[in-house]
C-alpha cells in the first residue's frame, strides 16, 4: 500500500489528491491545523482520511506533499526534520519558487527522507478545496527541481506517482525555475498591481477613469486581484531575481519613453512588431502558470429576451456558463455579451452553438 501525505488540501493539494485518491494500493491522508479543514475534507471526499497531527499524517509515509503557503515551506520542512519518516520517504512541494525550499533541504540533510522540489504549473481564478479538480493538471507543465544527491531511483518513484496528473514532467534547476517563472509569472503580476494602483489614483480626481475602465483593461489587468498575502510571501521569497527583473522593466519603460520623446513612429511601430511575433509564437490553449481565462465576446441585438434566448440554448446542451456579462447594450444599437466557462471543452461546445444561430462570436 502506498501512503500519500498531503499538507494543505486546498485548490493543488485537493487536486493532487483526487489524482491519487482511488487509484491501486494508494490511500490519501490529509492534514490541517483547522479541525473545521479537516472535517471539510472528508465530507468533500477529497481524501481517504484527514488529521490535524502531523505525526499521524507522515507516520509510515512514502509520499509527503507540502501545499502550503510559500511562506510557510521552510517552517513544515523543519518539523518534518524532527519527526520520525519512513525510510526512503519523498518530499516535495508545490511553491511557486524553489531556491530558497532546496536550500532549506539541503541545509537540513534530511537522514530518511528525499526533498525533489515541484511546481505544477497550473491554477485556477477559485481557491481552496471546494474548486479541487482532478483534471486541473492535465497538459499543465508540472516542474520538479532534485538536486545533485537526489537518487535517480527516488525521482522515477515520484515521477512514475505524478503519472496519475496527466501533466508534463519537466527537470529543471531550481534557480533556473526561479528566474524563468519570475519573469513569465511573478514580474506580470507586479505590472498588473502598478498599473491598478496607477489608474486609482487618477480616478480619485476623476472618476470617469474607473467608468471607462471595464473590458479591455479590466481583462489585462485581472491578475493584480490575486491574494495579497500568497504574492507577498512569493515576491519576498523571490526578492533578487525580482529586483533585477524590475531593473530590466524599467529598462524596457525608458525605451518607449525616448521613443515618445523624439517622435520616433517606426522605432514604436518595430517595438509592437517584435513583440506580436513573438506571442504570436506561443503555445495557444496549453495551460501555464498564469491561469487560462475561457471566455468568448458574443454580438448581441438590443431586443426583448435576447439574452435569455442565449442562455437556454447552451443550457439546454448542458453547455456550463460560469459568467456572463454585459458590455455593452442601448437601444438600437448592438451590444455584446462576454460568457465565462470554466473549461475549454464548454467553451468550443458554446462556440460551435452560437455560429450555428448566426451569432457572431468573438474569441
Amino acid at each position: 500500500m502506498i501512503k500519500i501525505a498531503i499538507f494543505g488540501v486546498g485548490l493543488i493539494g485537493g487536486s493532487l489528491a483526487l489524482c491519487f485518491k482511488g487509484k491501486p494500493g494508494v490511500t490519501v491522508v490529509g492534514h490541517s491545523n483547522n479541525p473545521h479543514s479537516v472535517q471539510k475534507y472528508m465530507k468533500r471526499e477529497v481524501v481517504d482520511h484527514a488529521t490535524t497531527s502531523m505525526e499521524e499524517a507522515v507516520q509510515d509515509a512514502d509520499f509527503i506533499f507540502l501545499c502550503v503557503p510559500v511562506g510557510n515551506l521552510e517552517e513544515y520542512l523543519v518539523k518534518l526534520a524532527n519527526l520520525p519518516l519512513k525510510k526512503g520517504c519523498i518530499i516535495t512541494d508545490v511553491g511557486s519558487t524553489k531556491a530558497s525550499v532546496a536550500a532549506c533541504a539541503s541545509r537540513l540533510q534530511l537522514k530518511d527522507a528525499h526533498f525533489i522540489g515541484g511546481h505544477p504549473m497550473a491554477g485556477k481564478e477559485k481557491s481552496g478545496v471546494e474548486a479541487a479538480t482532478s483534471h486541473l493538471f492535465e497538459n499543465a507543465y508540472y516542474v520538479l527541481s532534485p538536486d545533485e544527491t537526489t537518487p535517480e531511483e527516488a525521482y522515477l518513484r515520484l515521477t512514475e506517482l505524478l503519472q496519475w496528473t496527466r501533466a508534463i514532467l519537466v527537470k529543471v534547476d531550481p534557480r533556473l525555475h526561479d528566474d524563468v517563472v519570475g519573469a513569465i509569472s511573478h514580474l506580470p503580476h507586479i505590472i498588473a498591481v502598478a498599473l491598478v494602483n496607477q489608474i486609482a489614483k487618477y480616478n480619485e480626481t476623476n472618476p470617469l477613469y474607473q467608468n471607462l475602465a471595464a473590458g479591455g483593461f479590466r481583462d489585462i489587468t485581472r491578475i493584480a486581484s490575486s491574494d495579497p498575502i500568497i504574492w507577498r510571501d512569493i515576491l519576498i521569497n523571490n526578492r533578487d531575481v525580482m529586483l533585477k527583473l524590475l531593473t530590466d522593466w524599467n529598462d524596457e519603460v525608458d525605451r518607449f519613453v525616448e521613443l515618445l520623446q523624439s517622435y520616433d513612429g517606426e522605432g514604436i511601430q518595430e517595438q509592437f512588431r517584435t513583440a506580436s511575433e513573438f506571442r504570436s509564437s506561443l503555445p495557444e490553449r496549453r495551460k501555464g502558470i498564469l491561469t487560462s481565462v475561457f471566455e468568448v465576446y458574443v454580438d448581441v441585438p438590443d431586443h426583448p429576451g435576447i439574452i435569455g434566448q442565449i442562455t437556454m440554448l447552451l443550457g439546454n446542451h448542458k453547455v456550463n456558463l460560469s459568467n456572463i456579462h454585459i458590455i455593452e447594450s442601448r437601444e438600437g444599437i448592438h451590444g455584446a455579451l462576454r460568457l465565462s466557462f470554466r473549461d475549454e471543452a464548454h467553451m468550443d461546445k458554446a462556440i460551435e452553438l452560437l455560429k450555428k444561430e448566426n451569432y457572431t462570436v468573438h474569441v
